[in-house]
């Protein structure tokens, strides 16, 4: 399941939990466009419930809208990672250091108020 809720003109907050197929990927990254259109020095919240790698279906989806990824990314300027699994909150910070212009950084699942004051600040 990928969900994202606008919650405020310059903030998306996302769930992600399960493995996503070609079809949810394409819908996922159809809402991430489209909720991402007028933001400007923008947030956003990822709530990592439970990761599955995506199928390989899904992945060549992402792969080909890379360059419309790319664009849309340059709107947001932090994003919090909340995730219990180490290695996801490893991998997240340093996609940060790959991505000029964001600031990425992880939290525990249960620091969402640690996450929510750094993206305030």
């Amino acid at each position: 399941m990928f969900k994202i809720t606008k919650t405020s003109s310059n903030r998306l907050d996302i769930e992600l939990s399960g493995k996503l197929n070609s079809e949810e990927m394409k819908i996922a990254l159809d809402e991430f466009e489209s909720k991402s259109h007028d933001i400007e020095n923008g947030l956003m919240l990822y709530d990592v419930v439970e990761f599955h790698l995506p199928s390989l279906e899904a992945i060549a989806i992402e792969f080909s809208r890379l360059p419309s990824m790319f664009t849309l990314i340059r709107k947001f300027r932090k994003a919090a990672v909340l995730a219990d699994k180490n290695w996801i909150q490893v991998a997240s910070e340093f996609e940060g250091l790959l991505i000029p212009g964001i600031e990425i950084k992880a939290f525990n699942r249960d620091q969402k108020a640690e996450a929510e004051k750094w993206l305030a600040a």
